[in-house]
C-alpha cells in the first residue's frame, strides 16, 4: 500500500525540517503545500527532500490540504496522511494511525482520549466539543475530536468527501463520511499546544462558530 504525507504549511520555517525528517521513514512521499509563506518554508522543505506545491497567496488550512488531497488522488496513492508542519503532531504516532487505517476509511488522532487537551484554552476546548457534538448527532457516530488535523484517509474514500469550503473542512469531511457510512476510527495521540506562532482559536472565532456550523451542515445535508 502506497502512502503520501501531506503537510499544510504557512510560515513554518522554524519547525518544518524536523517534521519532514520524522515523517519520512513512514511514507513513500512527503508533499508540503506552502500556503503563501514569506519565510522560506518552501525552500527549506525542498532541502529536506519534500515535494513542494506553492500557493501564490494564503488560502488557509482547508485550501492547503485540499491541494494535497488532490495530489494524492491524481497520483493513485492508497492512503494519505495529514500532519501539521508546526511540530504539534508527533511523527512517532504515524505507524499506529496507518495500522488503524487497514480497517478504516478515516483515522482521526484524538486529543480527547488522553490528557493533552488540558493544556488548551477554554475557548478552544469549547469549540472542539461544539463541533464534535454536532457531527455525532447529525452523523450518527461517536467520535471525540472532530477538528483534529492529524489524520489518515483511504484515498478512494477521500475522493467522495473532498471538501468544497475552506472553513471547517475537517467537520465537513467527517460529517459527510459519517452520512455515507464510511468507517471512522480514532487513535489516542497526545498533542501539546504549539511552542511557536499563534493559534487560530480566539474568542472572535468562537462567536462565529454557530453561523459557520450552519453553513457546513446545510452544505452536507442538502447539497452533497
Amino acid at each position: 500500500m502506497r502512502t503520501v504525507a501531506v503537510l499544510p504549511a504557512y510560515n513554518e520555517a522554524d519547525t518544518i525540517g524536523p517534521v519532514i525528517e520524522g515523517t519520512r521513514e513512514h511514507v513513500e512521499e512527503i508533499v508540503v503545500v506552502d500556503d503563501g509563506s514569506s519565510d522560506g518554508t518552501a525552500d527549506l522543505a525542498r532541502e529536506h527532500g519534500a515535494t513542494v506545491i506553492e500557493h501564490v497567496f494564503n488560502t488557509g488550512v482547508g485550501g492547503a490540504v485540499r491541494t494535497g488531497y488532490q495530489y494524492a488522488i491524481d497520483h493513485d496513492y492508497d492512503f494519505v496522511l495529514q500532519i501539521d508542519a508546526d511540530g504539534q503532531h508527533d511523527p512517532g504516532a504515524i505507524p499506529r494511525l496507518l495500522e488503524a487505517a487497514d480497517e478504516a476509511d478515516m483515522v482521526i488522532a484524538s486529543r480527547y482520549r488522553n490528557g493533552s487537551l488540558a493544556e488548551y484554552s477554554l475557548v478552544r476546548r469549547a469549540g472542539i466539543r461544539f463541533f464534535t457534538g454536532v457531527v455525532n448527532v447529525l452523523g450518527g457516530v461517536d467520535v471525540t475530536d472532530v477538528t483534529s488535523g492529524f489524520r489518515v484517509y483511504r484515498v478512494d474514500a477521500l475522493a467522495d468527501i473532498l471538501h468544497r469550503s475552506d472553513d471547517h473542512w475537517a467537520v465537513e469531511q467527517t460529517l459527510d463520511a459519517a452520512r455515507r457510512d464510511q468507517r471512522i476510527v480514532e487513535v489516542s495521540v497526545a498533542m501539546p499546544t504549539r511552542e511557536t506562532g499563534e493559534s487560530q482559536f480566539t474568542l472572535d472565532t468562537f462567536v462565529r462558530y454557530p453561523f459557520r456550523m450552519a453553513d457546513v451542515v446545510l452544505r452536507v445535508l442538502l447539497f452533497r
